[in-house]
């Protein structure tokens, strides 16, 4: 079903046919915008036009904004292209990294007047157009960097985009964006995929114990590593300063652990994870909003329709479900379902559900 009230005017045209251009192209279509797309490769293109992301470009286009979806190493260069291709066009990229973009840009003297960089915090651990979605970014931070004495109107338009596609703009400098996407992205996938790597040299026996918690911090450890080190390339040094802080912590606790019986080592351990404790409270919920959940942990049977009637249950007990997880270990006959609510009705769902005969195998706050 297609939303003709988008605050887009005019022809969009996206310049990279992967996921998140292809997922920006199927959001826009489903707005009612005329969306062009273009990308290097024709194979990539007609995959991403077969999907809806868009039509292909005709010689009287005349988009009034141009998105940049294309791998950061030569993301400047596509900017400048389309910059001089379509004088009347604003232009925006998705890079995960704004300055060294910026800087190239102002180095070679192309007209970034009409050049606002911007980033989505969205993705997939798959990519390409088979793995885009209209709702990608619902709900998402998408951040806009404006730079020097950026017009107003113009960035305006950048915020119309991104509410068209659902998300929710923040606007901060290029240099404050490298150094939050440091510590809350590009971090993260270092040490996920560190933390992976250990298990190729794991026995199978080990694997077999595996359970949520390796699963949750190792899943973006299969992100596309040509991708990856393109981006920790271009924002190297944040990136570098962060793991020098992590390297100090992992001493620590390493030096603690070598002898765990002297005078405050053990509280050196407590507090370490007692940091942690605080640091993920500190992570926002459901649409940004910064506040705790309740989480249950339902045991559900392994048989057809035991999830859906749970879910049915919740929403008959009036409880809006903030987060839900999976887990599943092989060979077990039953599942774990852990359910994200409000605090202020986390007790009265779980007493409702165990009155229906569901077990609950844990609850805390």
């Amino acid at each position: 079903m297609v939303d003709v009230n988008s605050r887009i005017v005019g022809e969009v045209r996206v310049v990279g046919a992967g996921l998140l251009g292809a997922s920006v192209g199927l959001g826009l279509r489903a707005k009612g915008v005329d969306v062009i797309v273009h990308d290097a490769s024709p194979a990539n293109l007609r995959l991403a036009i077969d999907y809806g992301a868009g039509r292909p470009a005709r010689d009287t286009d005349n988009p009034t904004l141009i998105v940049v979806a294309v791998p950061p190493d030569v993301t400047a260069a596509v900017i400048a292209a389309e910059l001089a291709a379509f004088p009347d066009a604003l232009v925006t990229d998705v890079a995960s990294v704004k300055a060294a973009p910026l800087a190239e840009l102002l180095a070679t003297g192309a007209d970034v007047g009409r050049y606002i960089g911007s980033h989505p915090l969205a993705g997939r651990e798959r990519g390409g157009a088979i793995s885009a979605r209209a709702d990608l970014f619902i709900g998402r931070p998408w951040v806009i960097t404006p730079h020097g004495p950026t017009p107003f109107g113009e960035v305006g338009v950048i915020e119309d985009l991104v509410l068209d596609l659902g998300a929710v703009p923040v606007t901060m400098t290029a240099e404050q964006h490298d150094s939050s996407v440091a510590l809350v992205s590009h971090v993260p996938q270092v040490i996920a995929s560190l933390l992976a790597a250990r298990l190729n040299s794991a026995p199978e026996s080990a694997l077999s114990l595996a359970g949520q918690g390796l699963r949750d911090t190792t899943r973006i450890a299969s992100s596309d590593p040509e991708l990856w080190v393109q981006i920790l390339g271009a924002n190297s040094a944040e990136v570098v300063r962060i793991l020098h802080a992590y390297r100090e912590d992992l001493d620590a606790i390493v030096s603690a652990l070598e002898a765990p019986d002297v005078a405050g080592a053990r509280r050196a351990v407590a507090e370490s994870l007692a940091a942690g404790n605080s640091g993920v409270s500190r992570i926002p919920g459901k649409h940004g909003q910064d506040r705790r959940f309740g989480q249950l942990v339902v045991m559900v049977d392994d048989k057809p329709g035991e999830l859906a009637r749970l879910l049915t249950e919740i929403g008959q007990a009036g409880v809006n479900m903030e987060d839900l997880r999976l887990e599943h270990s092989p060979g077990a006959q039953i599942g774990l379902a852990e359910i994200s609510v409000l605090t202020e009705v986390e007790e009265r769902l779980a007493a409702e559900l165990e009155a229906g005969g569901w077990k609950i195998a844990g609850a805390w706050k």
